[in-house]
């Protein structure tokens, strides 16, 4: 680690702080004529920890590797790699990976009908809502249309 940059150690050390695998956490560096590029490789189980909820972590970490930049007189960007390997399963309470939904077609009651039956009847009557809001918007649009600004 004596090697990296302070940059690459501060976004190693703030990422492994942060990840349940963090011997999997890799920073590389780059220097173009826009700056320092830094790019985060993480275990794919943690890329959902790095990144946060609406990319608020990452933001994060990108605010205060800016606030680095600064004082270094360099400007950082930060890209986190996503590898493309697929999440793996995660286990229900009872241990059986997947959905804990799944059943047998000819496991269905007369409950799961009826269910059914006004999960349909909400959709029809969403889809009748939004009908009647877009007409009702139509005519305003009409209606402002005939006035003489």
């Amino acid at each position: 680690m004596s090697e990296n940059t302070i940059d690459q150690q501060f976004v190693e050390y703030v990422v492994k702080s942060l990840v349940g695998n963090p011997d999997d956490v890799i920073v590389e560096r780059t220097v173009d004529e826009k700056g320092v590029l830094l790019l985060l490789t993480v275990n794919p189980e943690d890329l959902g920890r790095v990144i946060g909820k609406r990319g608020a972590t990452a933001q994060s970490l990108r605010t205060l590797l800016r606030a680095l930049g600064t004082k270094q007189e360099a400007r950082f960007n930060l890209k986190i790699v996503d590898n493309g390997e697929p999440k793996p399963e995660r286990e229900d309470k009872n241990g059986d990976a997947g959905s804990a939904w799944a059943s047998s077609p000819s496991s269905t009651s007369d409950a799961d009908d009826a269910s059914d039956e006004s999960t349909e009847a909400k959709v029809d009557a969403t889809e009748e809502t939004e009908e009647s809001a877009v007409e009702r918007t139509r005519r305003e649009l009409e209606d402002l249309d005939d006035l003489d600004v």
